[in-house]
């Protein structure tokens, strides 16, 4: 699929156009001082919506007969495939939409009806067993499905808080279907022609459609939105679609579903009631802190990236493809509460669909921070993090920690141990940078956000269980965590023999501040050793050579065994001023085996600056540029030589070169819960092969929280 502007663009586009205006909206100077704590959403609304690749679904085709004589049922194409090397069937729906909300204190119930144009394309590949074309050039598809108009009737009901609504929403929907079948033609000896004829149906569907959304108000008469629908429009009746040469007539029946979600603006021309924002200068009470032990914040982020043309003369399994768009949506809900003054326990539910471009897959140091190689078509809900934290005060001046994601407001000592057990991320706690550690409000390629050399214990969300303890001082900090690591390599069930295979990690951060400049900096120094089941480079190699195995991946799946992997990091920040700030990383493994969870990366090297709007005028914006260079050792580099595909990267064969990456983006602070981001990066010799790229990489990243 062409990367080209879609409707999800125009409405990103859109939403920047709007943000000088927004900003100064948002002081709100209408608002009854007496104002409720939640918005009022009475009244009409009318508004736009936009979906490309964060859109997903199918025709399933079933019974079908060709010739009388019956066959498997069978999918059309959706836009994640890659059997066709990127020539991947377009989801693109968008259009308008009009409601009325009728509001009883928090709660929102009304109506809404939807119109979208889309270019729904749904191949079917010639493959497909019984239409007796199985050998015919791969780029050729038996049967087309087209979808030009939905609409839909929902109700919806929600609850307001701050300014923000969540909803849940249900009712009809309903579309129009075109169904192409193209087969070749004969001449009268029954040879082929060369020609191909084509026969058309055409279907109306009427089913039911489910979902749920969240909006925030960005002014007292425009909203921002996120909606995501799961539509079902059933089943048509049996129609006959042509005839098969030589086997005779078609007929089938055609079933759809889809998982769509959409980018909303609406306007609300009776204008919104919203609660005016809290003082944010206001001073923080320790009393009140104490006495709060229950937290509830969220978030969501959705980034829609593309990449046009470049440079690809040949394609592997895992290579980047050119000529595609793919979107990434998560949304989660942070979940605290204080069992004593001491003792917290955390739980995060967490929904994420989508992929990353060529799904996740073709670049080391990936270019979405935000795509999993655990991706979905559909919104797949994990309990990505429970634990429960002790903190063990041991005296000195004490510290009030006021109410955020994953921390309960309290009151901590200086001097302190903290002791947590349970499932989160390793990340949480190491390798943390406030200039480069977050893709969800930062940089998005992996080699900026993270130390990538560091082949951290995870599954594929990058999460793991284990014990993990702090001893923590003004000047410095010293942490560790024992974990589980996964079965295999990009494995996503996390090996339970935690005494044999396991993961340790260990930091030092050191905190001071240099006289020159007057500013805080910290210098953090980390070390690892995992144990975990994985192939040794250089004898998947030697075995390869010697023809004991024709491909090396059978040689490395045969001669997987628990290998241990040791490297370590040095992470730099540094404030230059109050608005400018500087980070710096190093990572090294031993290179000596497969990575087993991150990337495939043995040595990283990156850096960069990152500058607040403040001197413009727009304290809450952010600009960053960044810079990585990524390398393999060279038994790894062998490996991939001889056809080796590792966790994200393989393109069959391997003319080696450094992947060496340049990101810069703009961070528009709409509002304290609210920013949109444009990103920008430039990747030579993707996934180490001067063969192919370089490439470019666009971007935008809509991010809220509570």
């Amino acid at each position: 699929m062409r990367a080209r502007a879609t409707i999800p663009a125009v409405l990103v586009l859109a939403t920047a156009s709007l943000a000088p205006a927004a900003a100064a909206d948002l002081a709100r100077p209408d608002r009854a001082a007496d104002a409720p704590a939640y918005t009022d959403w009475s009244g009409g609304y009318v508004g736009l919506e936009g979906s490309a690749s964060g859109s997903y679904g199918a025709y399933t085709f079933g019974p079908t007969t060709v010739g009388g004589r019956p066959i498997a049922s069978f999918k059309s194409g959706d836009s994640t495939g890659r059997s066709d090397q990127g020539r991947n069937a377009t989801t693109e729906v968008g259009g308008g939409f009009a409601g009325w909300n009728w509001q009883s204190g928090p709660w929102v119930y009304g109506v809404e009806a939807n119109l979208d144009a889309a270019n729904l394309k749904r191949p079917v590949p010639s493959t497909v067993p019984g239409f007796g074309y199985e050998t015919v050039d791969p780029a050729f598809n038996i049967i087309r499905a087209k979808t030009d108009v939905y609409g839909s009737l929902r109700a919806r009901l929600g609850y307001s808080f701050d300014s923000y609504l969540v909803y849940g929403a249900f009712g009809l929907t309903g579309a129009n279907a075109r169904f192409l079948a193209d087969y070749p033609e004969l001449d009268a000896d029954g040879q082929r022609t060369g020609g191909l004829s084509r026969t058309r149906r055409d279907q109306s569907y009427l089913g039911f459609t489910l979902g749920a959304g969240i909006q925030y108000a960005i002014s007292d008469s425009l909203a921002l939105g996120i909606d995501y629908r799961y539509v079902d429009l059933g089943s048509s009746r049996t129609f006959a679609l042509g005839s098969v040469p030589d086997l005779g007539p078609v007929a089938t029946r055609a079933r759809f579903t889809s998982n769509q979600l959409f980018l909303r603006l609406l306007w609300f021309p009776g204008g919104l009631k919203v609660p005016a924002e809290p003082d944010e200068a206001a001073p923080h009470d320790p009393d009140t802190a104490r006495s709060d032990r229950f937290s509830l914040h969220g978030q969501t982020t959705l980034i829609a990236q593309g990449v046009p043309g470049f440079r690809s003369p040949y394609v592997g399994d895992q290579s980047l493809i050119p000529h595609q768009a793919r979107q990434t949506t998560t949304a989660t809900i942070f979940l605290g509460l204080k069992l004593t003054d001491t003792t917290e326990v955390y739980y995060n539910p967490e929904f994420s669909q989508g992929f990353g471009l060529s799904r996740t897959l073709g670049v080391a140091g990936f270019v979405n921070g935000e795509a999993q190689k655990a991706g979905a078509p559909f919104p797949k809900l994990r309990s990505n993090r429970y634990f429960v934290k002790q903190t063990i005060n041991l005296g000195g001046e004490t510290l009030d920690v006021p109410d955020g994601p994953n921390q309960v407001a309290t009151r901590y000592d200086a001097e302190r141990i903290t002791l947590i057990a349970g499932k989160f991320a390793l990340g949480d706690f190491f390798d943390g940078n406030v200039y480069a550690h977050d893709p969800r409000v930062d940089f998005f390629n992996w080699s900026l956000w993270a130390a990538s050399a560091w082949d951290f214990p995870a599954n594929l969300p990058g999460f793991t269980q284990g014990v993990y303890a702090e001893y923590n001082r003004p000047e410095f900090a010293i942490r560790a965590a024992y974990t589980q690591v996964p079965k295999e390599p990009s494995s996503d069930v996390l090996d339970p023999r935690v005494f044999r295979r396991a993961g340790l990690n260990a930091e030092f951060e050191g905190r001071y501040t240099l006289p020159w400049l007057e500013q805080p900096g910290k210098l953090r120094v980390g070390i690892f050793s995992n144990v975990g089941v994985s192939a040794n480079n250089r004898d998947v190699v030697t075995l390869t050579q010697l023809g004991l195995f024709d491909d090396i991946n059978d040689a490395v799946g045969a001669t997987r065994r628990p290998r241990r992997k040791t490297g370590g990091y040095v992470n730099l920040e540094q404030a230059l001023t109050p608005d400018l700030g500087l980070f710096a990383r190093a990572s090294l493994n031993d290179g000596r085996t497969e990575n087993i969870s991150f990337t495939d990366i043995d040595q990283s090297f990156s850096g960069g600056l990152s500058l607040k709007g403040t001197a413009w005028g727009r304290p809450r914006d952010t600009v960053g540029i960044g810079a990585a260079m990524n390398g393999l050792s060279p038994s790894h580099r062998a490996a991939f030589a001889a056809g080796y595909y590792g966790l994200l990267v393989g393109d069959g064969r391997l003319n080696y070169g450094t992947e060496r990456a340049v990101e810069t983006y703009y961070a528009l602070g709409l509002t304290k819960f609210l920013t949109l981001t444009f990103d920008y990066q430039f990747v030579d010799n993707p996934g180490y092969n001067r063969d192919r790229g370089p490439a470019h990489f666009f971007a935008s990243r809509l991010h809220a929280d509570f």
